[in-house]
């Protein structure tokens, strides 16, 4: 199958901190892939060099078989990645309509987006007039994932959608991520293994800024002695 992305032996430094030291990450097309480890072990920090906001001093980020070391955070963006990030980033003072408008890269692209977007997460055309200071935590969610949407994305990296969500939130945002799948390629970072299990295809675990094991994720879901050692989870 055919890879939209490759992280090879990526090095990272925050600072003087070497955060990442050594992460390989193949992500085939069209598939879900999690990116999971204990807080703190570069998950986070791996998405942010993929996308150039921490650019790694070493090693290769291939995006559609293009080297894209050392280009800005934006060129990078413009070629389709989107990020969602974790704690819902979204502009609390606009409307979820202007949060989307906002989110264009060219012209043009709500309005040719925003039918898939409604069938995604209707709850945000209900509530398209109200800023985002009156949405849920799980409104705020589904609105940093439209937004992530409105462009012509063929990659999303999407930090911790679960977190701090209620259950039944969870699940409707299971069903989106699922959706959108079928339209484009992600990747995860989820600290409820639960959920990354039902979503991701395969897996990547990164433990003190390397990765040290990954494959599909069934393998690991009945690998409880693994899913011990790394994520701390019976």
């Amino acid at each position: 199958m055919e890879n939209i992305l490759e992280v090879q032996n990526i090095h990272t430094f925050i600072g003087q901190y070497h955060i990442l030291q050594g992460v390989n990450v193949r992500v085939p097309k069209g598939s879900i892939v999690a990116l999971l480890g204990r807080n703190g072990a570069g998950k986070t920090t791996t998405l942010k060099s993929i996308l150039g906001l921490t650019p790694p001093r070493e090693g290769k980020v291939i995006f559609n078989g293009q080297e894209v070391n050392g280009l800005r955070s934006f060129d990078i963006a413009s070629m389709g990645i989107g990020f969602v990030p974790e704690h819902r980033a979204i502009f609390r003072d606009l409307s979820v309509e202007e949060n989307l408008k906002i989110a264009e890269r060219k012209k043009g692209d709500y309005l040719r987006k925003k039918d898939f977007i409604f069938t995604l997460f209707p709850d945000l055309q209900r509530l398209i007039a109200l800023p985002g200071t009156s949405l849920s935590g799980g409104q705020q969610q589904m609105l940093a994932i439209a937004r992530a949407l409105v462009p012509d994305n063929q990659l999303l990296l999407i930090d911790e959608p679960s977190e701090g969500l209620a259950p039944v939130i969870i699940e409707s945002m299971m069903t989106a991520i699922r959706e959108l799948a079928k339209e484009s390629t992600v990747i995860l970072v989820e600290q409820n293994f639960l959920v990354a299990s039902q979503l991701a295809e395969y897996y990547v675990i990164i433990e003190e800024g390397r990765s040290v094991q990954d494959g599909k994720m069934k393998d690991l879901a009945a690998d409880k002695a693994a899913i011990h050692r790394f994520l701390g989870a019976a």
